[in-house]
């Protein structure tokens, strides 16, 4: 950097091209664009102003649609690598807008009516579609079967109402999910309500057809009424098929308590979102994730990932090559490569950006492919501390949702993770 470069904040940075802070935070993490200076004490991140180009020419590339990953072989990969990758998304795109351009054609002309449109301790109002989308993320992530039976609570969803935000939460101890609303009113609060898993996905289903969604809780009556226009629909505490009552959001999991103990993420892996659910899925039994091969990476020739104390700290990006077969070579001298096995199907490899050294991290199926389909957007970023803790996995595109996935024994089953629950 030259000494006399003027250094912007990342809010003042943010502006001049056309990011949001958060989104420039999140590259940060990915290694795609780090900031000049960070601040020992604060923690506060400063720019160059000649970093401007590169963060325009990833805005575009994001905006474009291109994952991640794609993004960091156009910036940093060789020339040949990055036409590659654009003529294969340009395609992508034709397909997609073609199909989705039938869809609609299809919906228009069978589409005979317009969507239906229709005194209180605490009051927000949300977008109807918003909501929907909130309940729809964070409801897989509630307790079913023995574990409902067992811990009534946990087959519901927590309604939190407080510091201006609304905030949907779903636990079954293996799983967390938290999506956080930024109403455009609120008043009151703050309020806390239960509300069966089940009732709040019938809600999201009403809630999808409303242009806005006024959501009210009374005084100290049990229960939750959300409103648009004149059409009402009462929700009583914890009501489910079944059930009569229900207990009270004090035995619900104290999901804070949870975020704020997470430690710092000694690996970041980026992956494209997608590839990875469709190389998880229908696996019978614990899935291991293996990350690190690559140039650089002292993996071994059978291609085992061993726990490892060393390898680099910094972003590495891999190449063109998109998901993979066990049974078509890897170019793994393009960079590092996550390997999905186990669960009686053949290898995956994937192409990643990942920081850190190497890991080895096995997950249930059944825990992981959820998580990731309730994502947003073409990547997941999976923060990992250790193979034995909590892994927290996000968007770039979605900073309000969190999600918390408990890893497994390898060779176990998913029981094996007690030891470590979400709930401590």
């Amino acid at each position: 950097m030259d000494d006399t470069e003027q250094l912007l904040t990342i809010g003042v940075f943010a502006r001049r091209v056309g990011l949001a802070p958060s989104a420039l935070r999140f590259y940060d993490d990915c290694g795609l664009l780090r900031p000049v200076r960070v601040d020992a004490v604060t923690g506060y991140r400063r720019y160059g102003a000649g970093q401007a180009p590169r963060a325009v020419k990833l805005r575009q590339l994001r905006a474009a649609g291109l994952p991640l990953v794609d993004a960091a072989v156009v910036l940093d990969g060789p020339e040949d690598a990055a036409r590659d990758v654009l003529r294969a998304h340009l395609e992508r795109t034709r397909r997609t807008a073609d199909e989705a351009r039938a869809v609609v054609e299809g919906l228009l002309r069978e589409a005979s009516g317009a969507p239906e449109d229709r005194g209180i301790r605490a009051r927000a109002r949300v977008g109807g579609a918003e909501l929907a989308s909130a309940v729809r993320q964070v409801a897989p992530a509630a307790a079913t079967g023995a574990a409902r039976e067992e811990f009534p609570v946990l087959g519901c969803v927590l309604l939190e109402l407080a510091d201006g935000e609304v905030r949907w939460v779903a636990t079954d101890r293996y799983r967390l999910a938290v999506r956080v609303l930024r109403p455009d009113g609120f008043e009151g609060g703050p309020r806390r309500v239960l509300i069966a898993a089940e009732t709040a996905r019938s809600l999201a289903e009403w809630a999808v057809r409303q242009v806005t969604v006024d959501i009210e809780c009374a005084g100290e009556a049990a229960g939750v009424r959300l409103r648009s226009g004149t059409d009402c629909r009462e929700v009583p505490e914890g009501a489910g098929p079944g059930r009569s009552g229900g207990e009270g959001p004090g035995g619900f999991p104290d999901y804070r308590l949870m975020l704020a103990g997470l430690e710092t993420g000694r690996h970041r892996v980026i992956v494209d979102r997608v590839g990875l659910r469709d190389a998880v899925a229908g696996r019978a039994g614990p899935v291991s994730l293996s990350v690190g091969a690559g140039q650089g990476d002292a993996a071994d020739a059978g291609g085992s990932m061993g726990p490892d104390t060393g390898g680099s700290t910094g972003p590495d990006v891999g190449g063109p090559t998109g998901p993979d077969t066990a049974g078509d070579a890897v170019d793994l001298a393009a960079g590092p490569v996550l390997e999905v096995t186990g669960g009686g199907r053949g290898t995956v490899r994937m192409r990643v950006v990942r920081t850190g050294p190497r890991l080895r991290i096995a997950f249930d199926p059944a825990v992981l492919v959820p998580a990731l389909e309730a994502g947003v957007g073409p990547d997941v970023l999976l923060e990992i501390a250790a193979p034995d803790r909590p892994v927290l996995v996000r968007s770039a595109d979605q900073g309000s949702f969190t999600t918390l996935v408990m890893p497994v024994r390898e060779g176990a089953g998913a029981d094996a993770s007690d030891a470590g629950r979400t709930d401590g």
